[in-house]
């Protein structure tokens, strides 16, 4: 069993301490520690995370491992300071069947990099027509908590309702992707003065925000959980708060790309913006700043969706939406959080890791970082800042709308269960 003590981190920020790892476990956390045949990893003052854990995630495999692999995208996520990740059911086939479910968590288990943790549909081949097999993903050896149709929305209030009394046998979650089909067609950007000006199909605040609370109120009624994905506008902040003030068991997450960039960067024309939900207006990203600082908005979860290069690299309309995001979030939650003084590091380690590890029911991860508790870590070098070059990346995809951006901090090293994923800067 291999021993590492890592010197002088600041636990959650806080006064630097020594924490040694003994196999899979941390077993001391304290000033002055040693341990005879230890890995000494000198953290320097360097910020000492709980390993993150992204509650959506787009692994691709299988049937588009042409943008990403559950290899890859576990390197990716280990980059990122993530040791588990939730794999959204859009692959080819749909993650709609126990047979799928089970074969995207075994090649999770493989990589060795990250834990995926397989989401699976709410409808049969997204179709949102008739429930997949809720119960049977569930019962499989994936043990799935965690459904939805991301990529498109559950708009019949009837499915809807029948897969949030179908989950609560189990305490599994809907998470919706909340978006009303029919008053986004067409949609090619953020409805307003931007699209209006650019002459873009618009995607207006309403589509969202008018599912979001059709499905609070339902999972009022039912008693059940649902969870909001990637929520966009300062109008869902409000009627979340409002539902959660009322008790509703409703979570929702923003995204890194939510809380920093807006529709403004649109008027390039560069495909690498073009995301669903759309980036919002200046109004909305406030808005976002503050829901995720007074816990409102629940986590941080990246929709790390990768695309191939032909598919980014082209005209606006024809290009495919979606930005890759495992190996940026953090510096962009420092960026947008941290360094305005919105949240401290404890903060961060709620919103990234214990919250969204609670939601998925994500065993073993989102635990404290003292002595009894898995090993699984993220330490943070918060002194740094550099621009983003995506030729370094580990994700097969580059459609990063950060290229050549300056931004701070960044993930030094990563443990999953105690063994280095991630060493000064480079997978093992």
């Amino acid at each position: 069993m291999s021993k590492t003590l890592i010197r002088g981190a600041k636990v959650l920020g806080g006064e630097p301490q020594d924490v040694l790892i003994d196999g899979e476990t941390i077993t001391q956390v304290g000033a002055g520690l040693s341990a005879e045949g230890a890995e000494v990893v000198e953290a320097d003052g360097k910020v000492l995370l709980p390993g993150l854990v992204d509650l959506h995630t787009h692994l691709r495999e299988p049937g588009r491992e042409d943008s990403e692999t559950v290899l890859t995208g576990t390197r990716a996520a280990a980059s990122g300071g993530y040791t588990n990740v939730f794999a959204m059911a859009n692959t080819f086939p749909v993650a709609d069947t126990a047979g799928v479910v089970e074969q995207v968590w075994r090649l999770g288990q493989e990589s060795g990099y990250c834990d995926v943790q397989p989401i699976g549909a709410v409808t049969v081949g997204l179709e949102g027509q008739k429930l997949a097999e809720l119960g049977a993903m569930h019962e499989s050896a994936a043990a799935v908590t965690v459904f939805s149709d991301d990529g498109k929305c559950v708009h019949d209030a009837v499915i809807m309702r029948r897969a949030l009394e179908y989950v609560k046998a189990f305490d599994g979650v809907v998470a919706q992707h909340a978006q009303e089909p029919r008053l986004t067609e067409g949609a090619q950007m953020n409805e307003g003065v931007v699209s209006a000006e650019l002459g873009l199909g618009g995607w207006p605040a309403v589509a969202e925000e008018s599912i979001i609370a059709r499905d609070v109120l339902l999972a009022d009624h039912v008693g059940s959980r649902v969870h909001i994905c990637h929520l966009s506008t300062a109008g869902s902040v409000e009627i979340v708060r409002w539902a959660k003030s009322r008790g509703i068991r409703v979570t929702a997450e923003v995204t890194p790309h939510h809380l920093l960039l807006t529709d403004e960067l649109v008027r390039s024309y560069n495909p690498v913006y073009k995301v669903n939900p759309p980036l919002r207006t200046e109004r909305d990203v406030l808005a976002l700043r503050e829901a995720l600082a007074d816990g409102t908005i629940d986590i941080v979860a990246t929709d790390h969706a990768p695309h191939p290069h032909e598919d980014k690299d082209c005209e606006w309309a024809a290009a495919a939406m979606g930005m890759v995001g495992l190996e940026t979030a953090l510096s962009v939650v420092q960026e947008t959080m941290v360094d305005t003084g919105l949240l401290d590091w404890a903060g961060v380690a709620e919103r990234m890791s214990f919250t969204p590890a609670r939601i998925g029911r994500a065993e073993g991860h989102g635990r404290p970082v003292s002595a009894g508790e898995p090993a699984n870590l993220a330490l943070v070098d918060t002194a740094y800042r550099g621009p983003v070059d995506p030729a370094g990346f580990a994700s097969r995809s580059r459609n990063t709308p950060y290229e050549g951006r300056e931004l701070p901090g960044r993930v030094t090293h990563t443990w999953l269960r105690g063994k280095a994923t991630l060493v000064d800067g480079k997978l093992t």
